[in-house]
C-alpha cells in the first residue's frame, strides 16, 4: 500500500486528537486556574517516548502524537475584592485534600466554612505548608505574599503552594484540579507569590483558544480530503487495473 495513505491517515488521527484538546482549552477558557493543555508528537528514535524499535510499527505511527501536556504558562490575576480569594503568581499549586487524595489546583476561590477552616467552593480543606486544613479564626483576613495568614494582627498558618520537579505530568481531573504520578511527593515552591483578593484566570484565553480550533479543524480536513484521494485511487487501481492483469 502506498506510504502516502499511512501519512494521510496518521495525519487525520494526530489532527483529531489535537482537535479535541484545542476543544476542551476553548470551553475552559472562563475557568479559574485552568492550564491549557498542548499536544506533543513522540519521538520515533530517543527519548522515554521513543518506540521500542525503529522498525515495522515505529514507521507506521510516525505522525501520531505522543498525547496532551500541561501548558504551566501564567494566567491573568482577576481582582474580586473577596479577602480569602488568592492567586498564585508564578510556579506552583494549592493543595487541597479530596475524597481521592491529595489534590493540586490554581483556582483559589476559597472561603470560610462552618468550621472555621480553608476551604475550596466545593468544600474542601485547603492545606498548609506542613499538609494540614489552614484554620481562619473570625476576624479581618491578612494573607502575605508568603501565604501566611493573619487574623486581627496575629500570624496563623501559612497557605501551601507547591511544586513538583520539572518534567513531571499531572492528570487532570475535572476542570482545574491535577493529581500528580503515584508516589511523587510535592515540596515547597520558592517561586511563587501568593496574591490577596484575586483568582487567576484560565492561561487560555477565548481568542486564540477560537482560531487553534479553526486550524486543527482545517488541517483535520485537509487530512480527511488526502485520504480520501489515496482511497480513490486504490479504488481505481482495483477495479481497472488488476483486472487486467
Amino acid at each position: 500500500m502506498d506510504s502516502g495513505y499511512y501519512a494521510a491517515m496518521t495525519g487525520l488521527v494526530a489532527r483529531n486528537q489535537a482537535l479535541d484538546a484545542a476543544a476542551a482549552n476553548l470551553a475552559n477558557a472562563q475557568t479559574p486556574g485552568y492550564r491549557a493543555e498542548r499536544e506533543y508528537f513522540r519521538s520515533a528514535l530517543l527519548g522515554p517516548d521513543a518506540q521500542d524499535s525503529q522498525l515495522g510499527r515505529t514507521v507506521n505511527n510516525y505522525g501520531l502524537l505522543g498525547g496532551d501536556q500541561l501548558y504551566l504558562g501564567q494566567g491573568q490575576l482577576q481582582h474580586t475584592g473577596n479577602s480569602l480569594d488568592l492567586g498564585i503568581e508564578g510556579e506552583g499549586f494549592f493543595a487541597v485534600q479530596t475524597a481521592r487524595g491529595v489534590r493540586y489546583t490554581r483556582d483559589g476561590s476559597f472561603h470560610r466554612n462552618q468550621s472555621g477552616q480553608l476551604v475550596t467552593t466545593a468544600g474542601e480543606p485547603v492545606l498548609s505548608a506542613i499538609g494540614q486544613p489552614v484554620p481562619v479564626p473570625p476576624g479581618d483576613v491578612s494573607v502575605g505574599s508568603d501565604g501566611v495568614l493573619s487574623v486581627a494582627g496575629g500570624t496563623g498558618s501559612t497557605v501551601g503552594v507547591f511544586t513538583f520537579p520539572a518534567g513531571t505530568r499531572l492528570t487532570p481531573e475535572g476542570a482545574n484540579s491535577y493529581a500528580p504520578p503515584e508516589g511523587l511527593t510535592a515540596v515547597i515552591s520558592k517561586n511563587a507569590t501568593v496574591r490577596q483578593g484575586v483568582i487567576e484566570e484560565a492561561n487560555q484565553d477565548m481568542i486564540t483558544g477560537t482560531l487553534d480550533l479553526v486550524a486543527m479543524q482545517r488541517q483535520a480536513e485537509m487530512m480527511q480530503k488526502a485520504l480520501t484521494v489515496f482511497h480513490t485511487e486504490f479504488n481505481k487501481i482495483a477495479t481497472e487495473d488488476l483486472p487486467k492483469i
